[in-house]
């Protein structure tokens, strides 16, 4: 079936009160292992690719620096990887901008065949981040494509997305965005953190979804409430790659249990990038110290070598630049690349399978409506 838009399966997942996994993808075989990993749970499936994201995947290694143009060629590779895994596969598949930067971002999204996009405004004042939104959503929503709007302020660091503390969502203040905005989903600030150093034991403030879906329940409101900033950091991950020669300090998670505690209190789409990004690191450099021999492969020793020298780095895009091409395209020039991202595959699947469990969104494909972006215009309209 051709993608779908994000707001069919935040319906369902209402309806069922469960929660959706979003995992963020950055290569080809990224996306394949996310798609297949969801498939195997009958599960549907949101992809996402961040802003900068988008950027790597247009070829800038330097993707902190990318331009619109860049943004505009990875929107299209990521679209035309997860369609190459997704249009053909029986469960629903949503393609999700993760923090679109600005109006252009998500127009380049949207354009390169996302279905879903969202609109970070939290850093604006609230009247001119309800006018952003809203701009994003008209534009959106003419085109059948879903629009998820942020408001508060998530301490942390995700790409670009920097902020040193945080700033609980206002309830009220929210209710009144999802007014104004017409948003299908709703990223709020409720003791959640970008990054891998969340700190421990860190609290989740449940009394704030509660609040704003009590308040929206009444109003006859739809919009799905997001946790952004909630990877879990599986510890056992963190030794492994310390173990294996790595230098990753002070990195810990949200406790899988608290977020399945926020699930019935509202929390409808779950953001997960950093426990993805470890699995692969580590099932990278295992590989090399399993197999030495791959040290001085020509085609993946620079990987390797990569490896070595950014001993406290763990986004995989660090290392991938030695293979740009298989990471763009998914060609498979040899038997070292392929065997390097069959890893590569494997520690996707490792990281979200776990997570489609704990959410609650297995064997919940068949729930789901099959709205196409045409069939999302005519709603829209009404």
């Amino acid at each position: 079936m051709p993608l779908v838009p994000l707001r069919p399966l935040m319906e369902a997942a209402e309806q069922h009160n469960y929660a959706q996994g979003a995992f963020n993808v950055n290569a080809v075989a990224q996306a394949k292992a996310v798609i297949e990993m969801h498939e195997t749970f009958r599960s549907p499936a949101i992809l996402q690719g961040a802003d900068l994201a988008n950027a790597f995947m247009g070829g800038r290694v330097d993707f902190a620096n990318g331009t619109l143009e860049d943004k505009k060629k990875g929107a299209r590779n990521i679209a035309a990887a997860v369609k190459k895994y997704g249009e053909n596969s029986p469960i629903p598949v949503v393609l999700h901008l993760d923090h679109g930067k600005n109006f252009d971002s998500c127009v380049a999204a949207i354009e390169g065949g996302y279905t879903s996009v969202m609109i970070d405004g939290s850093s604006l004042p609230l009247e001119q981040n309800i006018e952003l939104t809203r701009e994003v959503v008209k534009y959106a929503h003419a085109r059948g494509v879903s629009v998820e709007g942020e408001l508060g302020v998530l301490g942390g660091q995700e790409d670009h997305v920097f902020a040193a503390t945080s700033t609980y969502t206002n309830p009220l203040d929210a209710v009144r965005f999802i007014q104004e905005t017409e948003v299908d989903a709703l990223a709020i600030s409720y003791g959640t953190q970008h990054g891998a150093n969340k700190g421990k034991d860190a609290k989740l403030r449940k009394e704030i979804p509660i609040a704003i879906k009590e308040c929206i329940n009444r109003l006859g409101i739809f919009c799905a409430l997001v946790s952004h900033g909630s990877s879990t950091v599986p510890q056992y991950i963190v030794k492994e790659i310390n173990d294996l020669g790595g230098d990753i300090q002070n990195a810990y998670g949200i406790q899988v249990e608290r977020l399945m505690e926020a699930i019935p209190c509202g929390i409808r789409k779950i953001n997960v990038d950093t426990d993805i990004r470890l699995a692969v690191t580590r099932n990278m450099k295992e590989l090399f110290a399993q197999q030495p021999a791959l040290q001085n492969s020509p085609s993946i020793g620079g990987v390797y070598a990569l490896l070595e020298e950014k001993k406290s780095a763990f986004d995989p895009r660090v290392f991938f630049p030695p293979i740009m091409d298989t990471v763009l395209t998914g060609n498979l020039p040899d038997d070292d690349v392929a065997l390097l991202m069959s890893r590569v595959e494997a520690g996707v699947k490792e990281a979200v399978g776990s997570l489609i469990v704990g959410f609650g969104s297995y064997g919940k494909a068949p729930l789901v409506q099959q709205k196409s972006l045409e069939d999302m215009i005519d709603f829209y309209k009404k």
